[in-house]
């Protein structure tokens, strides 16, 4: 049974993971700076929004000095995967790790500094981060879980019960890429849409009235990323259009990341989001010159900041 988790990555989403998961574990937190280990370790997380409690945690940039897990989930952003990685490597060997990264490529990156069994993970949640010690759980969806190459499908069933008890959603697969690429042709119409116009995630996302209207590019990025899936033999779980036209009737508009981090002038997650597309594309042989013109564009939007 799993009874230790340690979050590698201590930003939104591994806040809102370590956070919950402290209520029904003991749970560890891997950080990029001791100044932020230091204040978890003094004062506790805090989660408000639709949770509100606050909770200790173990936290240090060092993963020699934290307590041995029995998950480690990888939350950091796909911009960070790599250095985490290299710095979970030679540590936790009995650990089962659990990747979340937004596009395709993650469970390869940390196969390449262990042998840890891998589950991978996508998830919908959000919040907002408002210091070190506090994360706002503003989107209460759900995170998906699958086992990858050999690990056993109880692993993935036995982390999303532990998800579920801790208060947050969660479901498990077999097979996860339906649920994967689902998530993967949305994203990277969204994101990179967001990321070009400077638009939250919002109706314009939608809208199919006037000739101008956005959603009509974004309905053929979606149908582009579709014939995608299908020359790769998934079938998608759900329908990315109308992920899209749900997201944008929530009520308030969602700040993808890459809007975030193109506004903070910040590396985005192109190349794991948008760019997997393309090289999918590319390996199966599908004409995909709209997703090809974003990464492009949102490559040289990355090139522009200096």
């Amino acid at each position: 049974m799993i009874s230790r988790v340690c979050v590698a990555g201590a930003g939104v989403i591994g806040s809102l993971f370590a956070g919950h998961l402290a209520r029904v574990a003991e749970v560890s937190a891997l950080t990029r700076r001791q100044d932020h280990a230091d204040a978890l370790n003094a004062g506790g997380l805090r989660v408000s929004g639709r949770s509100d409690f606050t909770v200790g945690i173990v936290a240090s940039p060092d993963p020699a000095s934290l307590p041995e897990p029995d998950l480690v989930i990888v939350a950091c952003k796909g911009t960070d995967l790599e250095p985490v990685a290299a710095r979970l490597e030679g540590h936790f060997p009995g650990a089962v790790v659990m990747t979340v990264q937004n596009g395709l490529g993650a469970e390869e990156i940390v196969r390449r500094h262990g042998a840890w069994p891998i589950v991978s993970g996508v998830t919908f949640m959000s919040g907002t981060r408002h210091g070190d010690r506090h994360v706002e759980y503003i989107l209460d969806t759900e995170t998906w879980v699958g086992p990858w190459e050999e690990t056993p499908e109880a692993a993935a069933v036995e982390i999303a019960e532990l998800i579920r008890a801790s208060g947050l959603k969660a479901e498990a697969f077999p097979d996860l890429r339906p649920a994967q690429w689902s998530k993967l042709i949305f994203n990277a119409t969204v994101n990179a849409v967001a990321a070009l116009t400077g638009l939250p995630h919002d109706p314009h996302f939608a809208a199919e009235e006037r000739p101008s209207d956005l959603g009509f590019l974004v309905h053929d990025l979606i149908e582009e990323g579709t014939r995608i899936a299908a020359a790769a033999g998934i079938p998608l779980r759900e329908d990315p259009w109308e992920m899209n036209v749900l997201a944008t009737r929530r009520g308030s508009a969602h700040y993808p990341s890459m809007l975030e981090d193109v506004e903070a002038h910040r590396p985005t997650e192109i190349e794991l989001i948008t760019g997997a597309l393309v090289r999918e594309a590319e390996r199966h042989g599908v004409d995909a010159p709209l997703h090809t013109a974003l990464y492009r564009l949102v490559t040289a939007k990355e090139a522009s900041y200096s």
